[in-house]
């Protein structure tokens, strides 16, 4: 998707900010953050320099929120993706989509991707009403592709011989099937708001 856009950026005017919420992140990722990296981004380092400095004190987020819609505002069209929404924490969560939504309405020409497991599915839509949610299952060539590239990346290469790797790639299959990947909830939410690439 990324690529998609940066590929379009070639031909029209757009800024893209991206980022992938991650779990194991040391401190946890917050709304501050998250909106902090998208606004980096957008920006130039003098300009967040400056932000920082008219910045002491308390209200930061709401000096990065105003600054950040001051520079949406002065580009043509934002795309804004976060990946793994899921692997946010979820305390954090109701937060960063009330400040993305706020982003949103200031800003029609700004477009949001989301993706995450289905279990935010609600929590999005509750702050984004109308929004595009697009259910992607895995299939098992996916898998096999999956499987069979882990299995290359062995760091131990001399332990595993090529008729063994191949039996355990086969063995691995023969235990899946669609349904089963699609019962274990392996698939991703999207979420495109406005209709991203159509601009409806």
């Amino acid at each position: 998707m990324i690529d998609s856009l940066h590929d379009r950026r070639k031909e029209e005017v757009l800024a893209i900010a991206w980022l992938y919420c991650d779990h194991k992140s040391v401190p946890p990722q917050t709304g501050f953050t998250v909106l902090g990296a998208i606004f980096k981004q957008l920006i130039s380092r003098e300009g967040m320099k400056s932000v920082l400095k008219e910045s002491r004190g308390g209200g930061l987020m709401d000096r990065v929120m105003q600054m950040l819609r001051t520079t949406i505002a002065s580009l043509d069209q934002v795309f804004i993706c976060i990946d793994g929404l899921d692997e946010f924490p979820q305390e954090n969560l109701p937060l960063l989509l009330r400040r993305l939504g706020d982003i949103v309405r200031d800003s029609p020409r700004t477009r949001i991707f989301l993706t995450g497991r289905p279990h935010v599915q609600g929590i999005v839509r509750g702050q984004f009403v109308g929004a595009v949610a697009i259910l992607i299952y895995p299939n098992l060539r996916d898998i096999r592709n999956y499987v069979g590239m882990r299995l290359e990346r062995d760091d131990k290469p001399g332990v595993m011989d090529n008729d063994l790797r191949a039996d355990i790639g086969e063995m691995i299959m023969e235990k899946m099937s669609d349904r089963w990947v699609g019962a274990f909830g392996l698939s991703l939410l999207l979420v495109v708001y406005r209709c991203i690439l159509t601009g409806c």
